[in-house]
């Protein structure tokens, strides 16, 4: 059985996306990001350690616009290389009624996330990651994460895109990482208690 994670940079009062869906506060999710190297290099050894990572409509079309092609640009960094050809050759899912076509080792999912996800969590493999916002609270209301990982930026934006969901009752956590990068950047990883 497959361990499902998510995890994502969100701000000190909870939010992985400020309004407007501005990711500016933790410098975006391209090549040009202003993270540390330090969490940069942590961000691109999760890509080569996951089996697979499940995307959202609006986090696939931001990761989908610059990774592909970003080992190909000009003045693109060993560290900028390397992630592009990570992701490329990640298997990744979509779950998207919007959308036609995915590429990049990619699969389009139109139907019912939950279901799918449950499926794909029941399969041998390495670890899942889930990126997105509307997928991840699907997944949280249907109990399905087994690992929350934080990557909290020491700036408050007051509203947005909150990482965690209203949920039906109470999830039960076990704190199992904690590490600070340069800038005051803190990762807390925590498993949910089975």
């Amino acid at each position: 059985m497959r361990k499902l994670i998510f995890a994502m940079n969100v701000t000190l009062d909870g939010y992985i996306a400020a309004p407007g869906d501005d990711l500016g506060w933790s410098g975006g999710e391209g090549p040009d990001s202003s993270s540390s190297d330090e969490l940069f290099q942590w961000w691109s050894d999760r890509v080569g350690a996951t089996g697979l990572t499940l995307y959202g409509r609006k986090m696939w079309e931001a990761m989908s616009s610059p990774w592909p092609t970003a080992d190909q640009q000009p003045g693109a960094t060993p560290a900028v290389i390397e992630f592009a050809r990570r992701w490329r050759d990640m298997p990744k899912v979509v779950f998207s009624s919007t959308i036609d076509q995915v590429d990049w080792n990619t699969r389009l999912v139109t139907g019912d996330a939950v279901a799918e996800i449950t499926r794909l969590k029941a399969e041998d493999g390495g670890p899942m990651d889930i990126v997105g916002a509307t997928l991840a609270a699907a997944a949280m209301r249907a109990g399905l994460i087994d690992e929350y990982v934080l990557v909290t930026y020491p700036v408050l934006v007051g509203g947005g895109t909150p990482f965690f969901t209203a949920l039906h009752s109470w999830v039960s956590l076990n704190l199992v990482e904690t590490r600070t990068f340069p800038g005051g950047v803190v990762l807390t990883r925590y498993e949910t208690r089975r």
